[in-house]
């Protein structure tokens, strides 16, 4: 089928992509990794006034009410600039949550401060010795205390989280999984920053905090439902992420073919560079593909749109491997460097294939569950 942008898509692709060619080079990426907060708070706010922040909440909560094909043409726009400020952490997986178990009165208290770039929120949910990829197996623990409630554990790898003015974290409670809204200045929390390999600022977190009975969003029996569609919408928001940064490196990698020269001529005029490089494109449009189905998939029926999902994250994190591969290694040297950007797009592939499953863990998932639906 064709797929073609509105009119009202096609203007939020241009904006996007005009910001970021044009505000969020190279080298302002590399100073605010180095930054306090490990992000520039100029571009956070410059992201909410382009309306970016507000772009997946609804009109009534004081959003815009974009879907999943607007979240991509964001996302794929902030991957092609290595984007390192908290999109992922506050729109994608704190505001998703919010979006789907959080009261009026919690999304109200947030929300509009969060679009106008003035509150950032954080998921804290991995946690350091439990399972990897699981919404409900967790030893962090919540239990009831007086009025509200006892939160006591760790988290690790906050995306966001050393910067967050908020947390949602996540807990095991009697009757499931509990997602309870912290402020990392309450007495028992400590948050340690941290950096990621792909220079993503990230925390450790450790609780042992009093709460109020209005500290928990939505309630203790759909934790685990609501993180699993949160982790849904982050995979597919990463997908169109990995496009971008598979995007960027492909044309890095073309204009350095054109411009390197050995025995006196551009390599780009070697037969097999030119062969590898088109593999690079083939495996970019195949990856934006799958992004598109990821993205058109959020609003189906939920068997449909999971293994969809699950397909295009194991796809994408397969081309993603194979571009980041081929353009360090057409870079020679200078491509495994910190001073070189596609080094920088090769570490930020290889975390956004991990995060929220690989693609070994996806492929396990659609083979358990007997493969795509079938078309009706």
């Amino acid at each position: 089928m064709d797929f073609i942008y509105s009119e009202e898509q096609r203007l939020l692709a241009d904006m996007v992509a005009s910001f970021v060619a044009d505000q969020y080079g190279f080298e302002a990426r590399c100073h605010a990794i180095q930054g306090e907060t490990g992000f520039s708070p100029k571009i956070w706010r410059d992201l909410a006034e382009l309306g970016l922040l507000g772009l997946a909440f609804s009109e009534a909560d004081g959003g815009y009410g974009g879907g999943g094909v607007e979240m991509m043409i964001a996302m794929e726009a902030l991957g092609r600039g290595l984007v390192v400020e908290p999109f992922l952490a506050t729109i994608v997986l704190a505001g998703g949550v919010l979006r789907r178990a959080a009261s009026a009165q919690q999304k109200a208290d947030r929300i509009p401060a969060i679009v106008a770039g003035e509150r950032i929120m954080a998921l804290a949910h991995q946690e350091p010795a439990g399972p990897r990829h699981t919404v409900s197996d967790l030893r962090t623990r919540a239990e009831p205390a007086g009025a509200g409630w006892r939160l006591r554990g760790r988290k690790t790898a906050v995306i966001g989280g050393a910067a967050a003015d908020e947390m949602v974290v996540s807990a095991k409670v009697r009757d499931g999984v509990g997602l309870f809204l912290v402020k990392p200045s309450q007495t028992g929390v400590e948050v340690h920053r941290r950096q990621g390999f792909d220079g993503v600022a990230l925390a450790e977190v450790e609780l042992d905090v009093e709460l109020p009975a209005d500290a928990l969003a939505g309630t203790p029996h759909d934790g685990a439902e609501t993180l699993a569609r949160v982790f849904e919408e982050a995979n597919a928001a990463l997908c169109a992420e990995a496009v971008g940064v598979m995007s960027d490196m492909l044309d890095t990698t073309i204009e350095y073919l054109k411009t390197r020269t050995q025995f006196g001529v551009a390599i780009g005029s070697f037969q097999a560079l030119q062969h590898r490089a088109a593999d690079m494109l083939m495996q970019t449009e195949l990856a934006r593909s799958m992004a598109i189905l990821a993205a058109l998939s959020l609003e189906r029926p939920v068997e449909e749109r999971w293994r969809n999902i699950s397909a295009a994250k194991a796809k994408i994190a397969e081309a993603a491997r194979f571009v980041g591969q081929q353009a360090v290694q057409m870079h020679g040297a200078i491509g495994l460097t910190s001073e070189y950007k596609i080094g920088h797009g090769f570490k930020r592939l290889t975390a956004i294939e991990l995060l929220f499953g690989g693609a070994d863990h996806h492929l396990d998932a659609l083979a358990e569950a007997g493969g795509l639906v079938p078309l009706s």
